[in-house]
């Protein structure tokens, strides 16, 4: 049976110093926030997923984004070297919860530098945005972590947005979506579906067909429900301020050994 366990991790009292790229900076409601994290997690679990809390890292303003500290693939742990050197405290207290899930560590050393939010995995394929936080060498580092163990590995152009997964993210039949405006080679991947909000183009999948979504993304939620889909929607509008979405506030560990 498939392992559904998420890490999470609460918001820092600091979030609203949070990191912003491509976007205005606006200001962010952290109580907001932190009631927002508790529903999103309650999304989780109401729909089978054990949720794992990550040790808080309150010094580090963007820590409640725990998805880019750490890439998933079968049993193994890639430990990310954030790209922006304010967010690599946040690695060690994942380290260590995935560490005591029994699962096997890696970590990306320097020069590499990778952010998970640039990881998409559809089945045994890893695509890897290269971008303002992924590096060359981050990029070669997954290779070199995930393809003896069967992956292959396509490394993404990514200049229109902060992360991969912040242009596309893929449904259970492993079709990706994406906001046209803000993917850089859609034509990278052989089935590419275009919604028509920016967050609609995150999804968690929850199992079956349930997608966790934005509940900023209603036109979209309405194009996958109409393709069979059942949207979950949940509201994330305080980190959504901070370039911020429903797949980086967690990391879904579905391949765990018993």
């Amino acid at each position: 049976m498939p392992s559904k366990k998420a890490l999470i991790r609460r918001p820092s009292p600091r979030l609203a110093e949070g990191l912003v790229t491509h976007i205005e900076r606006e200001g962010v409601d952290v109580d907001r926030a932190t009631e927002q994290w508790e529903a999103y997690g309650a999304a989780l679990r109401t729909h089978g997923w054990e949720t794992v809390e990550v040790a808080p890292a309150d010094d580090c303003p963007d820590s409640v984004f725990v998805e880019d500290t750490v890439v998933m693939y079968r049993n193994v742990a890639l430990i990310a070297r954030p790209g922006a050197e304010s967010r690599r405290g946040e690695t060690a207290g994942v380290e260590e919860a995935v560490a005591s899930l029994g699962c096997s560590v890696n970590r990306v050393r320097e020069p590499g530098t990778l952010d998970g939010g640039d990881v998409l995995k559809i089945g045994d394929t890893v695509y890897v945005g290269r971008g303002g936080r992924t590096n060359a060498a981050g990029v070669q580092q997954v290779r070199a972590a995930f393809e003896p163990l069967g992956a292959r590995v396509v490394a993404v152009p990514v200049a229109k947005v902060l992360h991969l997964k912040s242009a596309v993210t893929a449904l259970p039949d492993g079709t990706v979506v994406g906001h046209l405006p803000n993917v850089d080679a859609p034509s990278l991947f052989p089935r590419f579906l275009p919604v028509p909000e920016e967050s609609g183009a995150h999804v968690v999948l929850l199992g079956g067909d349930k997608l966790l979504m934005a509940s900023s993304a209603p036109k979209t939620a309405e194009l996958l429900s109409d393709l069979g889909h059942e949207p979950v929607l949940v509201d994330i509008g305080e980190f959504e301020k901070l370039e911020g979405c429903v797949t980086c506030l967690s990391v879904r560990l579905r391949e765990l050994h018993a």
